[in-house]
């Protein structure tokens, strides 16, 4: 391939040469610049950053957002016009939400990184409860999300279901708890279910399959593969340890 020279030769040639045949691709960066155009104005921004956690209708996004219906419409055309924003119907009623693509999703992760340098600067005692590269809001949201975890092991929940239901970004959630845990979400988790199933085994007379329920899992088999995986034992021979030790 022929390599067009520089004006001026400083040694990089081939790289030069490399990026010069993409900024002739011209055309993706006027959609870059175009999507990016798109967001210069805050409303549709709060609009967007809204509906990549939920899926509401004009209304609610009206009432959401504290603007009238015309001008929530007006934005979602352009929103949809670019291929950021998705929409169905139900019945009379149109539901709008954030598209699932690249762009959509890098534009997610550009906002709330930006809102995350905008804030101001938190107080020495909300300092302690941050991790690092995180704001205050987003510790705060992840401990209470934990703590409601903890509380129902019976339940099971997604990222995805999870990042909807208190509102962040599946990655930044993902990133955040283990920054603050040390661990990520499903093995902090996994933890949580084991040490409650062994607490379960020895304070009552359950059955292997109500312990199993009792702590998320719908089959007895993956419930007690996973309970030997962390204890080395599986949950009945457990059990009939604990009654030898106490006889």
């Amino acid at each position: 391939m022929k390599i067009e020279l520089m004006p001026h030769d400083h040694g990089n040639i081939h790289r030069a040469a490399a990026l010069r045949q993409q900024l002739a691709r011209g055309g993706n960066f006027d959609t870059v610049a175009e999507v990016f155009r798109l967001l210069d104005d805050g409303s549709r921004v709060r609009i967007f950053w809204l509906l990549c956690h939920c899926e509401e209708c004009v209304l609610n996004i009206s009432a959401m957002t504290e603007m009238s219906s015309p001008a929530v419409s007006h934005h979602l055309r352009l929103l949809k016009e670019a291929g950021l924003v998705l929409s169905r119907r139900e019945g009379k009623e149109v539901y709008y939400r954030a598209a699932d693509s690249a762009a959509a999703k890098l534009l997610h992760g550009v906002i709330e990184k930006v809102m995350e340098i905008s804030c101001p600067e938190i107080g020495e005692e909300d300092a302690q409860n941050t991790a690092e590269g995180f704001s205050a809001a987003q510790v705060e949201t992840v401990r209470r999300m934990h703590d409601e975890l903890l509380q129902h092991p019976e339940e099971r929940h997604t990222i995805e279901e999870l990042a909807r239901q208190y509102l962040m970004n599946p990655t930044t959630l993902k990133e955040v708890f283990k920054a603050v845990y040390g661990d990520s979400l499903a093995s902090h988790m996994k933890e949580h279910r084991m040490e409650k199933a062994a607490e379960l085994l020895r304070r009552s007379d359950d059955s292997i399959s109500a312990v199993a329920a009792a702590v998320g899992y719908d089959s007895p088999s993956r419930f007690s593969a996973a309970f030997r995986e962390r204890y080395h034992m599986l949950p009945t021979e457990y059990r009939r340890q604990l009654k030898r030790e106490q006889d």
